[in-house]
């Protein structure tokens, strides 16, 4: 009876040290280092918005994958239907949302006034894609929107 006792218990710490070990290494790194710097960055967001939505902009973006390559491309346009022109940055993000280690950082670049492309390599599932367009180092729009390539 006792040594049955002993090897349950053992075997419960042993599959308990097995999911501890597992669940720190693939863990992918903390989201908010500070909960009253998060609070103040939502601040600061909150305005963001507002201005954003005060200049009514329509932003459209066409993700597509290859075999090669995903492509990003992006048209904004201003509340007259005119494309924005005067941005200094225009950049997208493939957030994967597990795992921050995968995420990908696409430049998009101006081909003309208010459309932008740009590439990053091969990927396939589930992603966040977030465009961030910005001029004179001024976020002038932000957008986070789910998408799945295949």
């Amino acid at each position: 009876m006792l040594v049955g006792l002993v090897a349950f218990f053992a075997a419960v710490a042993g599959v308990n040290a097995i999911m501890i070990w597992a669940a720190v290494s693939t863990f992918g790194g903390v989201e908010t280092e500070s909960s009253y710097q998060a609070g103040l960055v939502f601040a600061r967001e909150t305005a963001a918005v507002a201005a954003q939505d005060a200049l009514h902009w329509q932003v459209k973006a066409k993700v597509s994958g290859a075999a090669a390559a995903t492509l990003v491309e992006v048209v904004a346009a201003d509340a007259a239907d005119r494309p924005v022109s005067g941005l200094l940055q225009a950049v997208a993000r493939l957030v994967h949302p597990n795992d921050k280690r995968a995420d990908h950082l696409v430049v998009l670049n101006e081909g003309a006034p208010g459309q932008f492309r740009g590439h990053s390599g091969p990927l396939v599932g589930q992603w966040a894609l977030v465009i961030e367009l910005s001029r004179e180092g001024t976020r002038m729009f932000r957008s986070k929107n789910r998408i799945f390539l295949r």
